[in-house]
């Protein structure tokens, strides 16, 4: 699902619950698993913010392109060396791209950087997840006397051809944003100085290699666009990596929303299905940890050309269906993951709350919440438990319950938040639980949908206890009931 059927944007959870944390990468195929990387943004990396933190680059796998099973970080990215290269007093670093080489029997990583004259940095792994380790410092063809840490060199692709032979496809920041292709050498850890210069006249970025049919396509963001919410996409075909290749065709304005960012083989009995992936920005917004998706197969005429885009709220593919993880504790209530989106305006006298019925009298002994931070909150997150009255709405008095949660352990991206009550609780009697905080600075947000009749949330704005039903929103939350 890429949208609902209002067409808004809705968030992709992993099979944990948390918002998927990774942009501005691919999806790779290994071996019967789908290996998603990608930027993180989830620990407050702002584009521009001296300060701000590099968060690191992050790996989801799945076997069906549905469910996918958070794996960590490829490397550690909070020691200094990576700080200091990466951090917002930088470019930053962007694009992890991963191929195999059979050869080597090695995974190789490429990364975008900004504090070394190539603008990439390369890293192998016996595994698909990592860990990654540095090798040395790769050379290319284009620009490789340019100024430390200047705009050289950025977003790429890797590519590998069927006869083992691999490429990447680059951005020449020092003409303006054309496109080079090169050759690496056979252990793919550097350039081989075989290439093609100015593949596109400049102003482009984010190029996508692939093969159909013999035939070589590069797709690219027509125009270039840091972080915007809407550029195009174009393409172009060659007979071989090195070209010539043709004129450009545009095949979107808008790239359903986003920003284009990779192209991935899949093969579906036995047909070679070709995923465009499209980075949904968060309109260039300080929290990028927010950004969505939008993932569809790519349609081709039947002289290879390739059909514009359509924008598509879901699509079917037949894959088999992974089974579900298995839940060491089942939810007593639970909202469940798909077509939630967020909002962010808890702060000051701005408090939500969501009503929830126990099936069973005993103990609630944990609620999750699925929440996130944007800014610098000065408050932490409360989160409060009350009776329901006969509206769904808090019940006026005290409390059952009240905590807060430290501003500093909450994501900018949405994960679950469990707080552990302990309050006895009855069977089909109505309870609210009241998400506020006085931050006069940032705000905390929440993921909701409101396609559910009956959903139960609620909204105040008067910094006391007077709510108001929203009609058919529901946040995402779960509760869990013992004996």
């Amino acid at each position: 699902m890429n949208f609902n059927p209002q067409q808004q944007q809705t968030i992709r959870f992993s099979t944990a619950g948390a918002a998927i944390d990774a942009h501005d990468g691919e999806i790779a195929y290994f071996n019967g698993t789908y290996y998603l990387y990608g930027t993180s943004y989830g620990c407050g990396f702002e584009w521009g913010k001296k300060d701000a933190p590099f968060c690191g680059f992050k790996v989801y796998t799945s076997t069906d392109l549905q469910q996918w099973t958070d794996k960590g970080f490829l490397f550690d990215a909070r020691t200094p060396v990576w700080q200091t290269r990466c951090n917002g007093s930088t470019y930053g670093c962007f694009r992890p791209h991963v191929i195999y080489n059979k050869k080597t029997k090695q995974y190789v990583l490429w990364i975008n950087v900004y504090d070394n004259r190539i603008g990439f940095r390369v890293f192998t792994s016996q595994h698909p997840t990592g860990p990654f380790t540095e090798v040395a410092e790769p050379t290319l063809a284009v620009n490789n006397n340019g100024a430390v840490a200047g705009l050289n060199n950025g977003d790429h692709d890797t590519f590998v051809d069927k006869d083992g032979t691999a490429y990447i496809a680059y951005t020449d920041w020092q003409t303006k944003g054309t496109i080079v292709i090169e050759k690496l050498r056979a252990d793919y850890l550097t350039g081989s100085g075989e290439h093609v210069k100015a593949v596109t006249k400049g102003n482009t970025e984010a190029p996508a290699l692939l093969r159909r049919n013999g035939i070589y396509y590069l797709l690219y963001s027509d125009p270039n666009c840091g972080y915007c919410a809407g550029t195009g996409t174009s393409y172009r075909r060659a007979a071989s990596p090195l070209g010539p290749w043709s004129d450009g065709v545009k095949i979107s304005d808008q790239s359903c929303g986003g920003q284009p960012s990779f192209v991935s083989l899949i093969k579906l009995n036995g047909d070679s299905v070709f995923l465009y992936g499209s980075d949904l920005w968060n309109k260039a917004a300080k929290n990028e940890a927010l950004a969505n998706y939008y993932w569809a197969p790519l349609s081709f005429a039947a002289d290879g050309a390739i059909e514009p885009i359509i924008c598509k709220d879901s699509i079917a593919l037949p894959l088999r269906a992974a089974l579900p993880p298995v839940l060491k504790v089942k939810p007593d209530n639970s909202s469940g993951q798909e077509g939630f989106r967020f909002q962010c305006d808890i702060h000051g006298c701005i408090q939500r709350s969501q009503t929830f019925t126990p099936t069973r009298s005993g103990v609630l002994t944990a609620v999750s919440i699925t929440a996130f931070k944007s800014g610098y909150p000065d408050d932490d997150l409360h989160i409060s438990i009350y009776p329901a009255d006969d509206k769904g709405l808090p019940a006026a008095g005290k409390a059952l319950y009240e905590t807060a949660v430290s501003r500093d352990s909450l994501s900018w991206s949405p994960q679950p938040v469990t707080i552990k009550p302990h309050i006895t609780v009855a069977a089909k009697r109505s309870y609210v639980f009241v998400i506020r905080s006085s931050t006069g600075s940032g705000c905390y947000g929440i993921t909701y949908k409101d396609e559910t009749p009956g959903g139960g949330a609620g909204y105040s704005a008067d910094c006391g206890q007077v709510f108001t039903i929203e009609k058919g929103r529901v946040l995402k939350f779960s509760t869990y009931v013992g004996k």
